[in-house]
């Protein structure tokens, strides 16, 4: 009974969300409401508090360190904005068309994503784009294609996607195999929904809008910052393979050591300038409300972790379809609706290594489906949930533009991914 009452408020939770729009109620609202009833379920039902609270905080602790690493990375980015280093990348853009425009974001996000992860990498490319693009209309479809690209991009590498990085931390797969399996297949996900798109702004162009006079010393500051702050994102996966501690551990280490050197470049100017140029005011500048709504669904699928309700899941799937493809196919799909953080976690118990050893064609085919899945739907990534915070996607917009091609992607990369094992 209680597990039904769960159900029943995550699904009017997600259909509130849905519906932002028309309710008029923000999704941030809707979601931590979901997770809070969520969980008030849970606790009423058992007879033992003390472990439901313990269970709390150790989900509160996972999802904290994927908060403060969201927090952490928007933060950069908007440092790199406000010091002028997306000016410096806009400048360099030649071409004026935006079919052209829209497959160098596309492959860029794909191998960009690989290096950083698909969380990072959609925050700087949106970022980038909205500083590009001037109509909504086309910093909306950029945006669907750029939570395509960082999944897929992310999903063939050890360090882009947590759910890959789970499987190569737990041995079910080996760093170079898995980029050498995965890279056609998840290149199949983002190519082929990225000409679909471009097909539509054939003959399109844009014009970039003119940035601000700058004197030569702001120029060079905003190098400074540029380069430091694409180098600080980039080192934090490095900082954890190095480490093991958590991704966010980096974070918040670099967002740490560009805080001291903005301290240093504006020591000597006026007040109010250095409170421009402050991560203070960087702070003030990020999207909370964004951050706020991932903290509700996080919490709404955790509860259903709780119960047990994602590992009953998994099994059901087992017992079911009997095919480890369509197992996996299953998952992936699934992961648009909830995180496929749990659902991998569930697989990785469910499925032992005597059985599966490192590097099976199942914990390839899982680490693909998994992370390229969770395109279908904008809350169902990481990716999805930043976008929809920074350019303000509605879920219905997606769910009728982007989710269609999302899924022409995954079926895509599913079928190279087959091809490929079976003649190679």
């Amino acid at each position: 009974m209680a597990a039904t009452i769960v159900i029943f408020f995550f699904v009017l939770g997600y259909l509130a969300i849905a519906f932002e729009h028309p309710l008029r109620l923000n999704k941030a609202a809707s979601a931590l409401i979901t997770g809070v009833l969520c969980w008030t379920v849970y606790i009423v039902q058992s007879e033992d508090t003390h472990a439901v609270n313990e269970a709390l905080v150790a989900h509160l602790g996972e999802i904290s360190s994927i908060l403060f690493f969201l927090m952490g990375a928007m933060t950069i980015v908007e440092l790199i904005d406000s010091h002028g280093g997306f000016n410096i990348i806009t400048r360099k853009i030649t071409t004026r068309s935006t079919q052209k425009l829209l497959i160098i974001v596309t492959v860029l996000t794909f191998f960009l994503s690989s290096l950083l992860d698909n969380l990072t990498t959609t925050i700087v490319m949106i970022s980038l784009c909205s500083r590009i693009l001037q109509k909504k209309e086309e910093r909306l479809w950029f945006a669907g294609m750029i939570i395509i690209a960082a999944n897929a991009g992310g999903a063939w590498s050890p360090l882009g996607d947590v759910t890959t990085t789970m499987l190569w931390i737990g041995g079910q797969i080996s760093a170079f195999n898995i980029m050498k399996i995965l890279i056609l297949p998840s290149l199949a996900v983002c190519v082929i929904p990225a000409f679909i798109v471009a097909f539509r702004f054939r003959g399109k162009s844009f014009t970039i809008p003119p940035a601000k006079e700058s004197t030569i010393k702001e120029k060079r500051e905003g190098k400074i910052i540029l380069y430091l702050g694409v180098g600080l994102l980039i080192f934090v996966p490095f900082f954890k393979s190095l480490t093991d501690l958590p991704a966010f551990m980096g974070m918040l280490l670099s967002l740490g050591l560009i805080w001291v050197v903005i301290a240093f470049l504006h020591k000597k100017k006026a007040p109010e300038v250095v409170k421009q140029y402050s991560v203070a005011h960087a702070l003030q500048r990020i999207d909370t409300q964004s951050i706020l709504f991932f903290l509700g669904i996080l919490l709404a699928v955790t509860a259903l972790q709780a119960f047990g309700l994602l590992t009953f899941l998994a099994s059901f799937l087992t017992n079911s379809l009997k095919n480890n493809y369509l197992i996996g196919t299953a998952l992936g799909v699934l992961s648009a609706v909830v995180d496929n953080v749990p659902l991998v976690a569930a697989s990785q118990g469910m499925f032992s290594l005597s059985a599966f050893p490192m590097d099976h064609p199942f914990w390839e085919f899982l680490a693909l489906t998994t992370g390229t899945g969770g395109s279908a739907i904008i809350i169902g990534s990481a990716a999805g949930v930043a976008a929809m915070g920074i350019e303000r996607v509605e879920f219905m917009w997606y769910l009728k533009k982007i989710s269609w091609l999302a899924l022409i992607g995954f079926a895509s990369g599913i079928l190279v991914y087959l091809l490929q094992l079976e003649f190679f």
